[in-house]
């Protein structure tokens, strides 16, 4: 029985550390370039902006793509893909996710 649990800590254990790994890494990285949105620049950008007027402009100058969400917060439908060079006008999205 000990054998056992020892065998499931062990594991459990690994399989924790791997997730942290794995964690570190992914999150570590950002968006080479600038991200401007209505004006404002974002250099190497990461995770969401608001967008907090409107009509409203997406300049991605990255590597990376920029989701639209309709919702706060990068929540709700995703409006539009700015892809790297694009530029993209809305009235109606709340805030932008680079990827």
């Amino acid at each position: 029985m000990k054998r056992i649990r020892r065998m499931a800590t062990a594991v459990g254990t690994a399989g924790a550390v791997v997730t942290l790994v794995l964690g570190v890494t992914t999150s570590a990285t950002a968006a080479e370039g600038t991200l401007v949105i209505n004006g404002q620049t974002h250099k190497d950008p990461s995770g969401c902006y608001p967008i907090d007027r409107y009509p409203s402009s997406v300049a991605n100058h990255t590597d990376a793509i920029a989701e639209v969400h309709r919702g706060p917060g990068c929540t709700g439908q995703v409006e539009w893909l700015v892809h790297p060079g694009e530029i993209y006008h809305t009235e109606l999205a709340q805030s932008v996710f680079i990827l």
